[in-house]
């Protein structure tokens, strides 16, 4: 019995598993002004009890998912990372409890978020961490960091959901934004391929037969296309939101709003609640820029797009399963009506574009790719886009975690390259609540960008419903 626990323990020591290539991509990505970390912040109405979330903590996270107890090693110059057990793992050095400076209100509790989310993660142990804040008002709050190479921010949404306990917490299973999956799955397999023959044969056909390759031209045409799109040299301009960054960041939110109200903007146009959330962030952004005298038609947001398959549970091994899409925001309208209707368009043109999987194509390549070739990609990339911007839908019903009620959540995307600013979207408990994270250097009053959304979205339903037309009878 000792020899076989003898054995079971060196084979722990020595196991190993290569990072997936994409999830190599993110970890090189980590950037002084640009952590690759997803964070999340949830607040309660009551104090947690501390010692029952560790007990949560360590059985739905670290014993479900092996990567929150391996550490990530570097590997060769012709290699790529690798996993491997942490010998010396322990849970006490993840769990942190702080206490937030009076008057314990959210202005304190944001500025304590900040000032943490600018704080890289060690390499020497499991790249996560766990904070929790105490005196929030009458209760308290947690913030939970992950590296991005360990899952994308939607698996991060579920796995926080997992550690919750409700009827319905498995309501924000999909999360982000998608299309019908059928026509994506297929594309996973061979757009890491295509995006490889592009990106190292600089588009030269690959020999096949002659039927094969007539096929292959069939189903690569319009990828080809969407490839060709994404590699054009445009990039939104230099602005307020957009420029030189720096090491600190600024994290804020809005009040909520009512699910109810958004939901009815949509049945009053004939739009969905995604397009209504967008169009409120477009028109938040639009009056920002307006006020800083930036004259800027339209601004792109890299939009995070789901490539997972509904309704099955999250793999044990998590990793990244999204691509990215480019949403033009259209920042120069002012009518909120007509801004409405434009983002409607560009987000029907989205769920028929293969750009989700060509992109998670893209990133696959990366992650195999020298490092100075993945900084430069990344900056061409980077430079399209003005924001990262999330929406997550979350249980329907209050669900408490160790007991204590859930009153609010967000989770926000890292920003890579040049992009200042991540937006975060996140519904829950019939309320939705808009987050920023952005460069402290770039947006001086970030909270007023945060409270212009549930602006833009209150004149949006009040425009929505004098327009709506009477029902007969």
């Amino acid at each position: 019995c000792a020899s076989a626990l003898t054995l079971a323990k060196q084979h722990r020591m020595t196991d190993r598993h290569t990072m997936a290539a994409a999830d190599a991509a993110w970890l090189g990505m980590d950037r002084p002004v640009n952590l690759m970390v997803i964070n999340a912040v949830l607040w309660f109405d009551e104090p947690l009890d501390w010692d029952r979330a560790r007990d949560v903590f360590r059985e739905r996270i670290v014993e479900r998912f092996p990567r929150f107890s391996q550490r990530v090693h570097e590997g060769g110059p012709l290699s790529r990372p690798f996993w491997k057990d942490d010998e010396n793992f322990d849970i006490g050095l993840h769990l942190h409890r702080r206490a937030l400076p009076a008057p314990g209100d959210r202005a304190a509790l944001q500025e304590v978020v900040s000032d943490l989310v600018a704080q890289p993660l060690g390499r020497s142990r499991p790249l996560w961490d766990i904070y929790m804040l105490e005196g929030y008002g009458p209760g308290s709050a947690l913030l939970m960091r992950m590296h991005h190479c360990i899952a994308d921010g939607i698996a991060l949404a579920r796995v926080m959901m997992s550690l919750t306990d409700g009827a319905d917490r498995a309501d924000g299973a999909s999360g982000g934004f998608r299309a019908d999956d059928a026509p994506h799955r297929g594309r996973l397999a061979t757009s890491e391929h295509l995006v490889g023959a592009a990106l190292h044969e600089g588009f030269e056909t690959v020999l096949h037969p002659r039927a094969r390759a007539v096929a292959l031209a069939r189903t690569a045409s319009q990828d080809a296309r969407t490839l060709a799109k994404l590699m054009a040299p445009t990039f939104d301009p230099t602005s307020s939101l957009k420029g030189r960054q720096r090491i600190a960041h600024r994290v804020v939110w809005s009040a909520p709003v009512q699910l109810s109200r958004v939901k009815a903007i949509g049945r009053d146009t004939g739009t969905t609640v995604n397009d209504v959330l967008v169009a409120a962030v477009a028109g938040a952004v639009g009056r920002d820029l307006r006020e800083h005298h930036d004259v800027v038609g339209e601004v792109h947001a890299m939009v995070p797009f789901n490539l997972r398959p509904l309704g099955q549970p999250l793999e044990r091994d998590l990793g990244n399963k999204f691509g990215l899409i480019s949403l033009p925001l259209p920042t120069g309208i002012e009518d909120p009506l007509e801004r409405l209707r434009v983002v409607h368009d560009a987000m029907e043109a989205i769920k028929h574009s293969h750009e989700g999987p060509l992109v998670y194509g893209v990133l696959g390549a990366l992650g195999r790719a020298p490092a100075i070739v993945e900084e430069k990609v990344i900056d061409f990339f980077s430079a399209k886009a003005t924001m990262v911007l999330t929406n997550v839908p979350g249980p329907r019903g209050t669900v408490t975690l160790a007991g204590a009620p859930v009153r609010g959540v967000l989770v926000w995307a890292p920003c890579s390259g040049s992009v200042g600013m991540s937006v975060s979207v996140f519904s829950y408990a019939g309320k939705v609540t808009v987050g920023l994270l952005v460069d402290a250097g770039l947006v001086a009053e970030p909270q007023e960008l945060a409270d212009g959304f549930r602006s833009q979205l209150l004149l949006l339903a009040r425009r929505a419903k004098a327009a709506a037309p009477v029902a007969a009878g």
